[in-house]
């Protein structure tokens, strides 16, 4: 190829570049003409290349007399200086309209080091207002932002997190990058997973979500309540909408939520306690109102419930317990209600309610709530939670209440030992109103 043929080339393959710009460029060599125009510059002000190059400067067309000198000189002076200089001006349109632009301008040297002309790109300044407050806006989510944002890629991994998502998720910015969701999450991630993938898919969801996860941290596994939104990220340089990924903002709301929990649940318990009494208050047998008082406590609170009451011929010390009633009844692998003692082995929990007048919570090792842990405790299999509390009337202890959950349930807490010990107030009651020398040999504090 001939070095004309090679000049050809490169001139082609600089205007391609120059129109396929998204700014609008043009070039002013050392004497102020110019010599290169680009689409977007003739988009934004209407004159064509071949209308404007050859033009010395913007005087008598693209601007107005009164301003033709100032920016002129303030363009040209940009090859005196290092760096680039930013500028505004009010430029002319072809068909006589004013467009405001902002400006960068730098020097071009030529090959022997001095001063060969400027290029200048420019935009219109709403148009680059807009750019900058979406930079802005995006600094300011990923540093100052009091939600959590966390850009998950196509692969389900966290791209860029901020300051308040690794808050959440106790853990430093850069360590969360590029770890999958099951890393950082104990529970809730396939939730979480599905409504990422959801948005990949379909895209955002019309309303924010409330999930709950369980996020491991540095102090341990901590379940929170996130209030989430999602938005899909696409691609803004592609024909078609390419998927990036998917932003996910999220606040914490775990406190509102659990107190809305902690509310309901009081509301729902009281009315049991409610219908309960109402129900017994139908039965002419005590024993008969004591059973019908275990169903109703039973409702969203455990899986089983067991009363084992003190064998009245025997002396206080040790105490032996028999089964009285088990909820529901026929339990399979337990003793039936009788005489026969229940044979709990020293320091079963049962035992250790009556000795401290008070509720006492257990729960099987984790991992070994296979029927090993509940069988030598002689409760049913697959019992992985106990509460036991003692049954007390009249200063005196009749014997135990046990309320028993699967492995699928959440441990008992301190709120479910307050209703546990209301509802053996009024079973302790029923008892000694049907009789049958309940506890005559043990004795509390404050027996008479």
């Amino acid at each position: 190829m001939t070095a004309s043929g090679r000049s050809e080339t490169a001139d082609d393959l600089l205007a391609a570049l120059l129109d396929g710009m998204d700014a609008a460029l043009c070039a002013f060599d050392a004497d102020g003409v110019i010599t290169h125009w680009n689409r977007e510059a003739e988009r934004i002000l209407g004159w064509s290349a071949g209308e404007a190059v050859g033009r010395k400067g913007f005087a008598g067309w693209a601007v107005r007399a009164a301003d033709a000198q100032d920016v002129q000189d303030r363009l040209m002076a940009a090859q005196d200086v290092p760096g680039r200089q930013v500028h505004e001006f009010a430029l002319l349109t072809k068909d006589g309209g004013r467009v405001l632009v902002r400006t960068q301008s730098a020097g071009v040297p030529g090959a022997d080091g001095k001063p060969a002309g400027v290029y200048c790109a420019f935009s219109e300044v709403h148009a680059q207002i807009d750019l900058e407050r979406s930079i802005a806006l995006s600094e300011a989510l990923m540093e100052d932002a009091s939600w959590g944002v966390v850009l998950v890629d196509v692969d389900l991994r966290p791209a860029v997190v901020n300051v308040h998502a690794a808050r959440a998720f106790g853990s430093g910015r850069t360590m969360l990058l590029g770890r999958p969701l099951g890393e950082l999450l104990a529970q809730g991630v396939e939730e979480l997973e599905g409504a990422l993938q959801h948005v990949l898919a379909e895209g955002a969801p019309p309303a924010p979500a409330e999930l709950w996860v369980s996020v491991r941290g540095p102090e341990g596994v901590r379940r929170r309540c996130w209030r989430c939104g999602f938005l899909r990220l696409a691609s803004p340089l592609a024909e078609e909408p390419v998927p990036l990924g998917v932003a996910l903002l999220f606040q914490d709301v775990t406190e509102a939520r659990q107190a809305q929990l902690d509310t309901a649940q009081l509301r729902f318990r009281s009315h049991q306690l409610h219908r309960a009494g109402r129900a017994a208050a139908e039965c002419e047998d005590p024993a008969e109102a004591a059973a019908v008082r275990l169903e109703f406590a039973l409702a969203g609170f455990a899986e089983h419930a067991l009363v084992d009451v003190l064998d009245p011929l025997r002396e206080p010390e040790p105490a032996r317990l028999l089964r009285w009633a088990a909820s529901p009844p026929g339990l399979p692998g337990l003793p039936e209600p009788g005489a026969i003692p229940v044979r709990y082995a020293a320091g079963h929990p049962a035992l250790q309610a009556l000795d401290r007048v008070g509720s006492v919570r257990a729960s099987a090792p984790l991992g070994q709530a296979d029927g090993a842990w509940a069988g030598t405790r002689r409760w049913p299999e697959g019992a992985a939670h106990a509460l036991c509390t003692v049954l007390r009337s009249r200063g005196r202890s009749l014997g135990t209440l046990t309320f028993l959950r699967g492995p699928s349930r959440a441990a008992f807490e301190r709120a479910d030992a307050a209703y546990a010990e209301e509802v053996a107030a009024r079973v302790a009651a029923d008892l000694d109103l049907a009789g049958g020398g309940y506890g005559d040999g043990r004795t509390g504090p404050g027996a008479p």
